[in-house]
């Protein structure tokens, strides 16, 4: 009995459909990217072993798909190189797995793109503006909206310090969306606030416990937001100075000031936080800029947003859908040693990420794909058999050259199964030539949604071609 083909778990296939309202998310967002002046690369699908590992740590090494080397990979290892202390069948398989395995598929777009940099430096423009729309794996456990194969649409700038940087990626969310029909709010924050924060609170060690605490807060709430840094050696008196902050109202301006004051010494603790004046300078910069700029929406300072705490050093950006329950569907922010992992230091950037996957499931839960992305032509016509399939090859190949997606039913089948054929591919017109036409010169094209019917001269395209639009 035949197996039953199947894929593996955590991937799928994506059938015609799919693949049309995939490619209708990527052009837009291409477009977009491509109008700010990025440039699209590629990476291999698969980088050196040593490339990837400890970049993500310890919980990322365990997600990386390891490539086992060609041929017989396990020929000529010393085995007794791997033996653990513990039994004589203990072995250290995390060795073990490097030396058998010198390639990984890539576990995101950011490092690689950091090697290209660095392995490409002499051969770029900087600062350097590219994108990237490829797939990535991890060996996560499959689970409803995980998967182990999945694409990343990335943009990044770097070797620029410039809050400039910062405007366009924000324009950039503006005019995705907006092509999109998404009605969207965007949240931003600066990892020195945050630093700020645990400063003045008087646990500058705490940064990470603290804001691992205060990015929970839409998920359970101030009180146990307050329990949870209780319990992870904050004072009563620390979370008494992070708590108004938390509560913080009002336009980004007086969110700014209300900080600036705090950061400035008038907390409890009278502490003094340069790095978080800095952080608020930078947010005032930025949302004098987007004010300039005229982003149509909605953009706020989220003081609880951390996203990222031990990546990114600066600005933190996240989008929300505002019409659909679903997590950030764009993110990103700014970081100041991306390249430092591959020998160049003090390479600054910023970049930002849309979840295509994401914004495909709010589109479709919202109804918002355009009418027609499915059919793979614009107009079928009609096989009447060899005596008229000269008339119809030639008005197939004009329309053609004329822009029109035109499919010839390859079959001189019964008629009824050649509008089902349309029906069922979602092409909306239908053209109907036998002898009659082909002898006179006529064309006959049907609207099969609204049964509108037109008669053209065979040589009159641009009429025909304006219907068909």
């Amino acid at each position: 009995m035949a197996q039953k083909p199947s894929i593996p778990k955590g991937t799928r296939d994506f059938g015609s459909a799919e693949m049309a309202r995939r490619n209708y998310i990527f052009d837009t967002i291409k477009k977009v990217f491509r109008e700010f002046g990025f440039a699209q690369i590629e990476t291999p699908a698969m980088e050196n072993l040593s490339t990837l590992l400890g970049k993500y740590g310890d919980e990322g090494d365990k997600l990386l798909f390891r490539i086992l080397n060609s041929g017989d990979a396990f020929s000529g290892i010393d085995y007794q190189k791997y033996k653990l202390p513990e039994g004589d069948d203990m072995y250290n398989s995390k060795a073990l797995s490097v030396a058998v395995c010198e390639k990984g598929l890539r576990y995101d777009l950011t490092v690689p793109f950091a090697r290209f940099v660095v392995q490409h430096q002499n051969d770029l423009a900087f600062p350097f503006k590219r994108f990237q729309i490829q797939p990535v794996w991890r060996a996560d456990r499959p689970q409803k909206g995980r998967y182990r194969e999945f694409y990343q649409c990335d943009a990044d700038v770097i070797g620029s310090k410039s809050q400039l940087c910062e405007l366009e990626l924000v324009q950039i969310v503006d005019k995705v969306f907006a092509a999109l029909g998404l009605r969207v709010a965007m949240k931003i924050n600066n990892r020195k606030v945050l630093s700020g924060l645990a400063q003045i609170c008087g646990f500058p060690e705490k940064v990470v416990d603290i804001t691992v605490a205060i990015d929970k807060i839409d998920k359970i709430g101030l009180d146990a937001v307050k329990t949870e840094m209780l319990e992870g050696g904050l004072s009563e008196a620390a979370v008494a100075v992070i708590e108004p902050v938390l509560l913080l109202s009002g336009s980004p301006r007086e969110k700014i000031a209300s900080m600036r004051a705090l950061m400035g010494g008038s907390s409890p603790s009278g502490v003094v936080s340069e790095e978080g004046l800095k952080g608020l300078d930078e947010l005032e910069e930025l949302f004098g800029m987007i004010e300039m700029a005229g982003v149509g929406c909605q953009v706020d300072i989220d003081l609880s947003l951390a996203r990222g705490l031990n990546y990114y050093t600066g600005a933190i950006f996240e989008v929300k859908a505002l019409d659909y329950q679903m997590g950030s569907i764009c993110g990103g922010g700014r970081y100041d040693n991306l390249t430092g992992i591959f020998g160049l230091p003090g390479m600054s950037g910023v970049g930002i990420s849309f979840g295509a996957d994401r914004i495909y499931d709010v589109l479709l839960g919202l109804d918002k794909f355009p009418a027609g992305l499915e059919a793979p032509a614009a107009v079928l016509l009609a096989n009447m058999g060899e005596e008229t399939l000269p008339y119809c090859i030639s008005l197939a190949c004009d329309l053609r050259s004329r822009g029109v997606a035109v499919e010839l039913y390859p079959d001189a089948a019964k008629l009824k199964k050649q509008f089902d054929y349309a029906d069922r591919k979602g092409i909306a017109f239908i053209s109907i030539n036998g002898t009659d036409e082909a002898s006179s010169a006529r064309v006959q094209i049907k609207n099969l949604a609204s049964g509108e019917q037109r008669s053209f001269e065979r040589s009159d395209l641009d009429s025909m071609v304006e219907f068909l639009s």
